[in-house]
């Protein structure tokens, strides 16, 4: 039996239509519990999502009487329901259930290694969703309390994989069919940036400057809100036609590593590399300094500097997938702790107190370590290590973890800042003779060779 559930609700067995004779209700009913396959999904549940909280007073034995239909409807077919407590599950079987089917293939692509086979992975996804999920059996109420998770993992595969299309070069896929989708989601910024940039790639500057102000006007009016200062940055960096805008080419100082660019390890710590995952601080913001673009990019560096192992970083990035809200968040956080971590360490021993940097520091640390457990590695030696249920600030907590260890020790009084223009970062100078960070390009930013980028 084919379940599809992404888009109009249908039950198909051979290809045959058999859902024929049953009232919207009693398909709603089969799709909820299509939804939680494998699981059981209380009555009392079953009733507040067919009523909208509203239900009648028979309402439990019409739910009875709609699972009786439809076992005799779709038993012959191999569909079985079963009672389960107070309750009732569907058993999946070898039933394809599209939006199991689309799960699926969304975690696939987060642990695909190659570019190429990930975008596969999200087309063959993404390509699943024929409509609204559940059109015609679910209303709008209904589907927001239900399918707020698959629309947005539906949102978070899609902005992942125009970034890889555009990472590849196919600007033009991602010009034709990401720009619809940025002007339904304008609060996804990420959305209309690479449908904006894909657009002015593409040679059409002047509709990447109407989705820009179509999503402006919609963030107003709808959530009285303003787009973001990366938004507004791109869209004055479309309309004096930066050239550095049409250039997809390979960053200078970085290494790909899971489909993603890091920059080059310079610091001999990885408390110092993190902090280098930003360049130009204290300076103007410019466009390419921010490294931790998304929380992937974040899992993969971490399991980059062996913070984490590289079956954690596929848990965290299928995680990510699932719980996109969280994931930001966590994203978030790792940025500000970044900010404090820098101002710490740049900062004379003293300065701050408990309020500073050093404190904001010190209250991140001490959040991971009352979740940390102690290993013994295949060296045979014992370490500290984030607990599992940490979640998405597990590399956080990693980071923290050696930021400890730095603060800690006596190499901490040797870190020095590069004071190249667009740079500031990290480094330890121990011998107390270096002036410029490893990178060796910074010292000649005044001749204008630049800093990393």
């Amino acid at each position: 039996m084919e379940l599809q559930l992404l888009g109009p609700f249908a039950a198909l067995h051979h290809g045959r239509p058999v859902l024929a004779g049953l009232r919207r209700q009693e398909r709603c009913l089969l799709a909820l519990l299509a939804l939680e396959a494998g699981r059981a999904v209380p009555t009392d549940r079953l009733i507040d999502l067919l009523w909208n909280g509203e239900a009648p007073a028979g309402a439990r034995s019409t739910v009875h009487t709609y699972i009786g239909r439809l076992r005799a409807s779709l038993g012959p077919d191999g569909v079985r329901l079963e009672t389960r407590n107070d309750g009732y599950l569907l058993r999946p079987d070898d039933h394809l259930i599209d939006a199991r089917a689309f799960e699926d293939g969304v975690r696939e692509a987060a642990g695909a290694v190659d570019d190429e086979e990930r975008v596969r992975h999200y087309d063959r996804a993404l390509a699943l969703w024929r409509g609204e999920l559940l059109a015609d059996v679910a209303d709008e109420a209904l589907r927001d309390r239900i399918g707020r998770r698959l629309a947005a993992l539906r949102l978070s595969a899609a902005e992942e994989r125009a970034r890889l299309l555009l990472a590849l070069g196919q600007h033009e896929r991602v010009a034709v069919e990401l720009p619809p989708l940025a002007e339904e989601h304008p609060e996804r910024e990420r959305l209309v940036a690479d449908s904006m940039l894909a657009l002015h790639r593409s040679g059409r500057s002047a509709d990447a400057l109407r989705l820009y102000r179509a999503a402006r006007g919609t963030l107003r009016s709808a959530f009285d809100a303003e787009p973001g200062r990366d938004l507004r940055t791109l869209y004055d960096r479309v309309r004096r036609d930066d050239p550095d805008l049409r250039r997809t080419a390979t960053p200078t100082y970085a290494v790909r590593v899971r489909g993603e660019w890091l920059p080059w390890n310079t610091s001999g710590d990885p408390a110092l590399e993190f902090c280098n995952t930003y360049a130009g601080w204290g300076g103007e913001r410019r466009p390419g300094s921010e490294w931790l673009r998304g929380y992937r990019t974040l899992a993969v560096w971490a399991g980059h500097l062996d913070l984490v192992d590289d079956r954690t970083v596929t848990r965290l990035l299928r995680g990510a997938q699932e719980r996109p809200e969280e994931a930001s968040a966590a994203l978030e956080g790792a940025r500000e702790f970044r900010s404090a971590l820098y101002g710490c360490l740049v900062e004379e021993p003293g300065e701050g107190g408990r309020n500073g940097a050093f404190g904001r520091v010190a209250e991140v640390i001490q959040e991971a370590m009352r979740q940390a457990v102690f290993v013994r590695g295949e060296d045979g030696l014992g370490r500290w290590t984030p607990h599992p249920d940490a979640g998405p600030r597990l590399p956080l907590h990693a980071v923290a973890q050696r930021a400890a260890d730095l603060l800690a020790d006596p190499r901490r009084l040797t870190v020095r800042a590069c004071p190249g223009k667009g740079c500031g970062w990290l480094f330890l100078d121990a011998g107390g003779r270096r002036r410029w960070c490893s990178l060796g390009v910074c010292g000649r930013a005044e001749a204008g060779a630049g800093g990393p980028s």
